[in-house]
């Protein structure tokens, strides 16, 4: 596959249909059976390999939730799917793209996304490899680059590096990571009584936090690019944070308010709306900052942002995301 990509362009590549990388074997679970049924079903049947998810739908075959294996697992056997699955199911039409695909495994984190027809009948599965393998078989060396220097490391430095070498490149940045977690973590932990009272919170918590991250990515890589050769210089910040903030504020205006009718029309609560749908708002703007600011930081001290800044601002953007998410919605709700 890596020869055929190497033989065009990378975003012609990207806008091939989403089903030339489909996997055409998956579980279909049916939500009248119980978890007694579907359990016998599956040790007679066995599951094809790499399953992920299990996938709910109806007698006619249409896609209508998601099963968690632990669900599945730890149910009453008497208990019905239907009973038991998630009805919201992220999942991608067949005339979409492998750039739709792979958006989407970058915005919510799945492993696994379904593909569906025009009736919502599931026709099969693309998995997290295929996003992974488009990427990195792709022969072209700066666009890897770029790809591994926004997570905290240069390809050329370990492409016949010792394990040991690898490990001291790889890890400093993973502690990053681990620390921005820790932050996030504390962070749920002083608004736990918040979200322990409104459910809903925990419901839209990865979407918000999805939505800082990539628009944090995409100031990042806005910023690498105008920094690229150049030094910073403060009339240059001013002009790039002025023209960033009034982007960030279109973005988190359209991103909170369509989030906010989603939450309004779904769940029918009107001050839940208002508090996620500002939060994610404020989330936006500061994330943009983040993004713009952390490799300009960098550039100014003469070190490598592409390097530097990836891990630091993606956990940055992380930690203000939760405390904007929780602190909006305290003050709201």
């Amino acid at each position: 596959m890596g020869e055929g990509i190497m033989a065009e362009n990378f975003s012609e590549h990207l806008k091939k249909s989403v089903k030339n990388f489909a996997k055409n074997e998956f579980s279909l679970l049916l939500e009248e059976n119980t978890v007694a049924n579907t359990l016998e079903t599956i040790r007679r049947e066995g599951l094809p390999d790499g399953v992920v998810y299990f996938y709910v739908g109806d007698a006619e075959g249409r896609l209508v939730g998601v099963l968690p294996s632990r669900r599945l697992l730890t149910a009453a056997p008497e208990k019905k799917l239907c009973e038991l699955m998630i009805r919201r199911v992220i999942s991608v039409p067949e005339r979409a793209s492998l750039l739709d695909a792979c958006e989407l495994f970058v915005l919510y984190k799945l492993l696994a996304i379904p593909i569906v027809d025009t009736e919502r009948r599931l026709t099969g599965i693309v998995d997290i490899s295929v996003f992974t393998e488009e990427i990195l078989s792709f022969d072209d060396k700066p666009s890897t680059d770029e790809i591994f220097q926004t997570i905290g490391f240069h390809v050329g430095e370990l492409k016949n590096a010792s394990i040991w070498k690898s490990f001291r490149y790889r890890f400093p940045w993973l502690l990053t990571t681990i620390g921005g977690g820790i932050l996030c973590a504390a962070v749920s932990n002083h608004f736990a009584s918040t979200l322990e009272s409104r459910i809903i919170l925990a419901l839209f918590m990865t979407l918000v936090l999805g939505l800082g991250e990539s628009v944090c990515a995409q100031s990042m890589a806005l910023a690498l690019q105008q920094l690229h050769g150049g030094q910073v210089t403060g009339k240059w910040f001013l002009t790039a944070l002025k023209k960033e903030f009034f982007a960030a504020l279109l973005l988190g205006l359209s991103c909170g308010g369509l989030v906010g009718m989603v939450v309004w029309l779904t769940k029918g609560d009107t001050p839940a709306a208002w508090a996620i749908g500002s939060s994610v708002l404020a989330s936006v703007v500061f994330a943009c900052l983040i993004g713009l600011s952390i490799p300009s930081f960098f550039r100014s001290l003469h070190l490598d942002p592409r390097v530097a800044s990836g891990p630091l601002a993606l956990a940055l953007a992380d930690v203000c995301t939760l405390f904007c998410y929780f602190s909006v919605a305290q003050s709201v709700l």
